[in-house]
């Protein structure tokens, strides 16, 4: 299988991993075969690649971080645990203020389980959802990439816990944003900016008075805007100021936004989401963690379909554990866009004038 994006032909493709919605359940599945409508449709909804069978990539397997079962669980829970406190602030179950702890905490240990038992070495995140489902989705990858940091430095059972709970839950003060602000095309007002930022301080307050979730957790959600710099968010704290769970957060946070698309803007390659953090690695990120990040993420998942600056397009077969940037990739055309019936396979670090510069569109 490989990753497309939809504006290639894709009519009569049939489908490898399916299309996950807001709620982590099955919008499409595996094995459907694509029309041209059910294309159109899937644009509407914000999905810009799909997985599909190809015989020529017939040998390559794309391998998620975590289980299918595993993240649509998560999706699914986070999803549930935010209805449940929008419900509970707008007075519907006032009485009985829900209790989510529990329940992400739960989820929480079968991703840490798929995490540690992944043999491949570096992160991938393999799901493709709609735009809608952009908040829960979100906070389950940063979880699943936070975790796999604090996994690389060492963190303990607790320590792990900690920060993956707080991940799955960063964002849950985004529920009492306006969905008008929340899922706006364009850019911010500086009113609207600034209902915006108060998500930090709303998230704190929620999981504070939560069961099951400690107060380091819950500072996650405060401080995860916060910049090494002081230029952050709600309080501008600076250094070592900002705990490292929120460092690494923050960092994961912003990587996963950039590489996923949004109402107002298109995903960046993953690169581009890796070099603006290198490149904001000394006044808004913590170095170190950006290099331990970079060492354990795929900068190029598996399968992704890719132009190279020759205009040949081919597909990521296998990563290059110590040169993320430069995979092994199979061309699939050639420079002028005719179809490789014989396809080959090319290590790019032994063909350094060759690199990738963009999906292929």
């Amino acid at each position: 299988m490989r990753l497309a994006p939809v504006s290639l032909s894709l009519a009569d493709a049939v489908l490898a991993k399916p299309v996950l919605d807001e709620k982590g359940m099955i919008l499409v599945g595996a094995g459907v075969k694509l029309s041209e409508r059910m294309i159109t449709r899937l644009k509407q909804l914000g999905v810009s690649s799909l997985y599909i069978e190809d015989k020529r990539t017939d040998d390559i397997v794309i391998v998620d971080a975590v289980s299918d079962e595993t993240r649509r669980h998560a999706v699914n829970t986070v999803y549930n645990s935010m209805l449940q406190m929008i419900d509970s602030e707008r007075g519907a179950r006032r009485a009985s203020r829900p209790q989510i702890g529990r329940e992400v905490s739960k989820v929480f240990q079968d991703i840490l389980a798929d995490l540690k038992a992944n043999s491949t070495g570096l992160i991938n995140l393999a799901s493709i959802f709609t735009v809608d489902g952009y908040l829960y989705h979100h906070s389950v990858n940063v979880a699943i990439l936070s975790t796999a940091v604090g996994l690389a430095k060492g963190y303990g059972q607790k320590e792990i816990t900690e920060i993956g709970i707080g991940a799955l839950l960063h964002d849950i003060g985004c529920t009492k944003v306006p969905q008008e602000i929340l899922n706006k095309p364009g850019r911010y007002s500086d009113l609207e900016y600034e209902m915006m930022k108060k998500h930090s301080e709303w998230g704190f307050e929620m999981l504070r008075e939560q069961d099951g979730i400690s107060l380091l957790s819950a500072h996650i959600a405060y401080q995860h805007h916060e910049r090494l710099d002081g230029s952050g968010y709600p309080r501008g704290l600076q250094g070592e100021e900002i705990h490292e769970y929120s460092r690494i957060v923050g960092m994961c946070d912003v990587y996963e936004a950039l590489t996923s698309k949004r109402f107002h803007r298109d995903a960046f390659l993953p690169h581009e989401a890796l070099e603006f953090i290198l490149g904001g690695g000394t006044g808004l990120f913590d170095l170190s963690l950006v290099r331990l990040f970079a060492k354990n993420v795929a900068v190029y998942p598996i399968g992704m379909t890719v132009k190279l600056n020759t205009d040949e397009t081919a597909v990521v077969v296998s990563l290059n554990p110590e040169y993320p940037q430069r995979p092994v990739v199979r061309l699939l055309s050639d420079e002028y866009g005719r179809r490789l019936d014989s396809p080959y396979d090319i290590d790019l670090t032994k063909e350094l004038t060759m690199m990738i510069v963009s999906y292929n569109e």
